[in-house]
């Protein structure tokens, strides 16, 4: 527990410059005091001691504003900047070297009907290793983001996530068509988002679709103005004329 505490401890120096020391994280983030209570009551969920770990998480979500079920798996590492809002269900799996912003929601996707039927049933996503999701991120259902992949803000997800990829947008989809390098061991890449001139796939397709329009609208009004009165008129009275033209004299006099 010690040794998973510390690489919480020290995953916070590392992705966040505002940092100053290991004192400072242990008492100024509530991503570190939450993660002090879920190793704590992880391990007395798991020997059935459901109702102590339970009232631990509760007041660890009172005093950091980080609500985490302590029947989910977190692995070490784990970073949530500054927290605030941040939902994580029961069944949720979380790799190695997480990184989460404020407002995420690691949910079910259909948490209120049924619930008999949900119990002891896989319902939240899991997160594969050095995966960053965005502030506002919402991750639902029983879907894999794998590994180095990274969620955009505000983006919902209800699908699988390929390694290594970026995803925006409701509902979210893939920004580049090849897979970007694993995130782990590189440049971090704060809030989900590795290149703020990378375009929405929605966005591309909607300006090709604009281009399309216009280069129709552009024959279309070519059109028109051949097929225009005034120059169908023009273009039959030089027919006439150069008919006239053609007629030999001898056919002239007959």
């Amino acid at each position: 527990m010690f040794g998973k505490l510390n690489r919480d401890l020290n995953a916070i120096l590392e992705r966040d410059p505002a940092a100053g020391s290991k004192l400072a994280a242990i008492f100024l983030y509530p991503s570190f005091q939450v993660m002090l209570a879920y190793r704590i009551a992880n391990p007395l969920w798991k020997l059935r001691l459901k109702f102590v770990a339970r009232f631990i998480m509760q007041f660890a979500r009172w005093f950091t504003g980080i609500e985490i079920h302590p029947g989910a798996t977190i692995g070490c590492g784990f970073f949530v900047d500054h927290g605030s809002g941040v939902v994580i269900g029961e069944t949720a799996v979380i790799g190695r070297n997480v990184t989460l912003y404020q407002g995420v929601t690691l949910g079910g996707v259909l948490p209120a009907v049924d619930s008999e039927s949900q119990r002891s049933v896989k319902r939240h996503p899991t997160l594969e290793d050095d995966v960053i999701v965005g502030s506002g991120a919402q991750i639902l259902g029983d879907i894999i983001v794998r590994k180095g992949a990274r969620v955009g803000g505000n983006s919902v997800v209800t699908r699988d996530v390929p390694v290594a990829a970026t995803v925006v947008g409701v509902p979210a989809r893939q920004i580049a068509a090849k897979p970007q390098q694993p995130a782990g061991g590189k440049r971090f890449l704060a809030y989900g988002v590795s290149n703020p001139d990378e375009v929405d796939p929605r966005a591309r397709t909607i300006a090709a679709l604009v281009d399309e329009v216009q280069s129709l609208r552009a024959r279309l009004n070519d059109m028109e103005d051949r097929l225009s009165p005034t120059k169908l008129h023009d273009e039959a009275g030089k027919g006439a004329i150069s008919d006239d033209d053609d007629l030999t004299p001898s056919s002239r006099k007959s």
